[in-house]
């Protein structure tokens, strides 16, 4: 019996090499090989050869109006100004997926068995170096709400340990804590920030809130409905310095800023591919720091469990792989086009649309223009909200901002989001490679045409009520 576990063991090194050295794909699912692909160093992995021949792209294509050959977007017919919501996937991304499945069904068992492993392993490796990453600490999830909530049902929670997390979290989120709290008795602690606001007056809100011994801080990098950039780095060291892990949401971050999760040293981090990035949908990442890895599960137990923190999130059991992959062409369009380059011309955009569009409505925008990216809130004319409030007799709640951005959409074609923040009406623009400053003013000339219309026109609200 020794004799044979020594035996057993000397194979064990050996494949254990053999891996190292060149990270052939051994066997049928062999998930032990799993963490070899994702942690050889650069100099002495292997790429797996691709079965697909991938597209090129153009550096030379100018961003704006030539820009839109790479997106499917209906932008003859629509201006699109909400690219915060789902994202827009790229042209070339959706066919690679496409691909992918054809590929797939040619024969499926050589791909599942002999092929998928180390390709999603040198998506991951790829993906954790564009962020700033080790592989090893990188797993790809379907969403950032699948990323969250892998973290938050790994955690044993007791009753009594607390949530922080402030106002700015996306809504989704403060289900799952209401779902915790009801679930296991958890404290949930929300706290407040009103805009505009300083990058100090945020920290110095949650030095004073937060307390020690608290199970877990969440924040959101860019909140959806509040797109300020939050100074999450120091956030992450003032939530350190009281002992409190951190879990942040970076749905938006992707694409948006030149990440360093290395840096950051969050405890956890999520993000999404599909937004910014224009991954087609169902590409997310987390991000887990090592100290927290063994604790750590995937939301659903396959083949893969127990071979390692990467091994068992790599398969999650038969689904869709393509949009994982299709992640190789994505990256290869950030990298041909400049992601400096890309961030710059997004967030210039942005800038001086909400310029042009609060001076020309006579209005502001939510906090200070420096705190924004390529997503900025701008409040709309008070008008708007005195009619849709029927001239104040109405509370305003959020059915008032929908009946706006309805009649934006469907009289004209116009999609963008409208919200109620602080009692107030704004709208959140976006700007991405195929926008142009023109797609805002025809966003600009609506709403002075909506604005008209309400001062001219005593029964104005009913244009909107049919919208409620």
């Amino acid at each position: 019996m020794e004799e044979h576990n020594d035996q057993k063991e000397n194979f064990r090194k050996t494949f254990d090499q053999m891996a190292l050295e060149k990270p052939k794909y051994q066997g049928i699912m062999a998930f032990n090989m799993v963490e070899n692909f994702i942690s050889t160093p650069d100099d002495r992995y292997v790429p797996p050869k691709f079965p697909l021949e991938l597209p090129k792209f153009d550096r030379s294509t100018p961003f704006g109006n030539e820009m839109r050959k790479h997106f499917l977007l209906d932008l003859d017919n629509w201006t699109f100004l909400n690219h915060g919501a789902f994202g827009c996937v790229l042209k070339e991304g959706l066919e690679t997926a496409y691909k992918w499945q054809c590929y797939v069904e040619q024969q499926p068992v050589r791909f599942f068995d002999r092929e998928m492993l180390p390709l999603l392993a040198h998506v991951n490796r790829r993906l954790a170096k564009f962020v700033g990453a080790e592989p090893r600490d990188v797993v790809l999830v379907p969403n950032a709400t699948a990323g969250i909530n892998t973290v938050i049902r790994s955690i044993e929670w007791r009753p009594g340990d607390t949530v922080y997390y402030l106002n700015t979290c996306y809504y989704t989120v403060k289900k799952l804590f209401r779902h915790l709290s009801s679930a296991y008795g958890v404290i949930l602690k929300e706290t407040t920030i009103t805009f505009p606001a300083t990058k100090e007056e945020i920290l110095k809100t949650i030095k004073d809130t937060l307390e020690a011994g608290t199970r877990l801080a969440l924040f959101g990098h860019i909140p959806s409905n509040y797109p300020v950039i939050m100074p999450v780095e120091e956030m992450v060291k003032l939530c350190h310095s009281k002992g409190v892990p951190v879990l942040i949401d970076g749905a938006h971050a992707l694409g948006t800023l030149p990440l360093d999760l290395s840096v950051l040293k969050a405890d956890y981090y999520v993000a999404n591919a599909h937004k910014w990035l224009a991954c087609p949908k169902g590409c997310a990442f987390l991000h887990v720091s090592k100290k927290h890895q063994p604790m750590i599960k995937p939301l659903v137990v396959s083949s893969g469990f127990g071979a390692g923190f990467n091994s068992q999130f790599i398969w999650t059991g038969l689904r869709d792989y393509s949009p994982y992959l299709a992640l190789n062409t994505v990256l290869d369009f950030w990298v041909a086009m400049s992601p400096e380059r890309i961030r710059k011309f997004n967030n210039t955009l942005a800038h001086k649309a909400a310029t042009m569009l609060a001076q020309k409505w006579g209005t502001g925008l939510l906090s200070h223009a420096h705190m924004f990216g390529p997503m900025v809130m701008i409040r709309l004319p008070e008008v708007l909200l005195n009619c849709v409030t029927q001239g104040g007799k109405e509370e305003a709640v959020k059915a008032h901002a929908e009946m706006v951005q309805a009649k934006l959409h469907y009289e004209f074609n116009i999609e963008v989001p409208v919200k109620l923040i602080q009692g107030k009406l704004h709208t959140r623009i976006s700007a991405h490679v195929y926008n142009e400053l023109s797609d805002y003013d025809k966003l600009c000339d609506a709403i002075l045409i909506m604005t008209n219309d309400v001062l001219n026109n005593s029964g104005a609200y009913n244009s909107y009520k049919q919208y409620s």
